[in-house]
């Protein structure tokens, strides 16, 4: 779940000049399970967005903030999806999300600190309700974090490896791999209890198998490992989300894990392909 404000990576958001990123704003769901998967992200306009300090409306859609809970209300049209559904279907849904742990500290992706990354719930308990869902619903782990900048992250980075995971003893363990358009790095991992956080040093990048679009990506691994790629969520001529087993001193791990190609991303045939993905309605 992705609520966007100036999509970066809108097509029509890239074609207007990025002056206005109030009329590029959408709300990206992706359901994944055993009975298929599921994909909507409608971009709409300014009229379609309500916010505040502790709510976010676009559309029929919403986040707010109850009590100590987050809290997400979804009403979108998902995309037909090859062999599971032919046309398009509404669903309807809520996620609540009771955070273990807190956080409130900024991390700069770049040196400028154009670009920046936010865990704002690095661990929590959630819960999914849907009218689509099997047994109406799941209960897990869950994650918040935000990310904003002023500037297009094709202009300043050639890609990211992220991940983020949770160890047996209650642990939240994020780690963020950014290349820089100028071919530095900016490379660090982060360790979440109930009542600090500090940084760890990592192991050095191993890659992961490519998908079909050829995205791969690589994960913090320790040398006498080695990462094994469990499932594949997303594949995309830019971005691949997948299910990653890892080992970070000597502790292997199964980390949720995003890959982004800003370089792919930046190319022109990419952005016509991703309308259909993505339709606007404003």
């Amino acid at each position: 779940m992705i609520a966007f404000v100036g999509s970066v990576f809108s097509p029509y958001y890239h074609w207007s000049g990025r002056k206005d990123p109030q009329n590029h704003v959408a709300f990206n769901v992706a359901l994944y399970g055993p009975q298929g998967h599921a994909w909507a992200m409608t971009e709409r306009g300014t009229r379609h967005l309500r916010r505040g300090r502790r709510r976010l409306e676009i559309g029929s859609s919403s986040m707010r903030i109850d009590g100590a809970e987050l809290v997400i209300a979804f009403d979108e049209v998902f995309l037909p999806w090859p062999g599971q559904r032919w046309w398009p279907k509404r669903m309807r849904g809520e996620i609540r999300l009771a955070a273990d742990v807190h956080a409130d500290q900024a991390y700069p992706l770049d040196p400028a600190g154009r670009h920046l990354w936010q865990p704002v719930m690095p661990k929590g308990r959630v819960t999914v309700f849907g009218d689509a869902l099997p047994d109406g619903g799941w209960s897990g782990q869950g994650y918040h974090d935000m990310n904003y900048g002023s500037r297009p992250l094709e202009d300043d980075f050639a890609g990211w490896d992220w991940a983020r995971g949770a160890t047996d003893d209650g642990r939240a363990i994020l780690l963020y791999d950014a290349m820089l358009a100028s071919g530095s790095g900016r490379r660090f991992g982060l360790v979440y209890t109930h009542d600090e956080v500090r940084e760890i040093e990592l192991p050095p990048r191993q890659a992961l198998r490519p998908g079909f679009w050829r995205v791969g990506g690589g994960i913090a691994c320790d040398q006498i490992a080695d990462p094994v790629l469990q499932s594949t969520y997303e594949d995309t001529p830019f971005y691949r989300r997948s299910l990653v087993q890892t080992e970070i001193d000597g502790e292997r791990l199964v980390m949720m894990h995003e890959t982004l190609d800003c370089r792919r991303l930046a190319n022109p045939l990419v952005k016509f392909m991703l309308p259909f993905r993505m339709p606007r309605r404003a």
